[in-house]
């Protein structure tokens, strides 16, 4: 086993990993501490399975920087699907209460852009990982238990659309932590009348730090093949 005082990532490094779509958060941090061999390993704000993108890595020492992290402003880019709705509010589970999308115009589309711009109250999804009395709601919602859940303040900076291939719409939205875009995109389906839900998502910034900076997990496991080998 590696002796962790001569391990640099003990001492702490902070790791920007484009996370592969279907991995789980937690997958890109079991196979690093796996690769590193150290048990202090940890990421600075969940992804969904469905989610690419940037995720924060820290280990070591720099694990202590992690809420720090977290708390940083959120870039997202992806698309949202009109005409039905997912009891997951993604492509976890099936569609279903289809609706018709073809009176849904584009002037439809911004006009409702405001309504979710600047200082929002948001329910979050009922299969989240967010705790209601010590447990986790997708746990209850698996089971078709109900559970009261509180609307959360959020921030949302900047919310555009950027591309419109009805029955799907490509936007990009700057928010703060916390934020669900699933919820995002249900709630803007049930504005517009139609019903939506997230079928892409891809983080692109978390503060100051770009995707473009980030490496992907298979360029990071051979990076640090090479550097053992040399």
């Amino acid at each position: 086993m590696t002796n962790e005082m001569e391990n640099p990532f003990a001492e702490g490094k902070m790791l920007l990993i484009d996370k592969p779509l279907k991995w789980t958060s937690f997958d890109a941090v079991a196979k690093i501490r796996s690769l590193i061999r150290i048990k202090k390993v940890g990421h600075a704000g969940t992804l969904d399975p469905l989610a690419t993108g940037l995720l924060i890595i820290c280990t070591g020492k720099f694990t202590k920087k992690i809420n720090e992290y977290m708390a940083q402003e959120k870039e997202y880019t992806g698309t949202f699907t009109l005409g039905a709705t997912t009891p997951t509010y993604d492509l976890e589970s099936e569609p279903e209460n289809f609706k018709a999308v073809n009176h849904i115009t584009v002037d439809m589309l911004m006009n409702a852009l405001p309504f979710f711009t600047g200082e929002i109250m948001q329910l979050p999804p009922m299969h989240s990982a967010i705790k209601v009395g010590g447990k986790p709601l997708y746990k209850s919602a698996r089971k078709g238990i109900e559970v009261k859940v509180e609307p959360r303040k959020v921030f949302i900076k900047t919310f555009e659309i950027t591309k419109v291939e009805l029955p799907v719409v490509h936007f990009r939205v700057v928010c703060s932590t916390g934020t669900y875009i699933r919820s995002l995109a249900y709630d803007y389906g049930e504005k517009l009348g139609s019903g939506a839900y997230l079928s892409s998502l891809r983080r692109t910034r978390i503060g100051a730090y770009k995707i473009e900076d980030s490496v992907t997990m298979e360029k990071f496991i051979e990076q640090f093949s090479q550097t053992k080998l040399s």
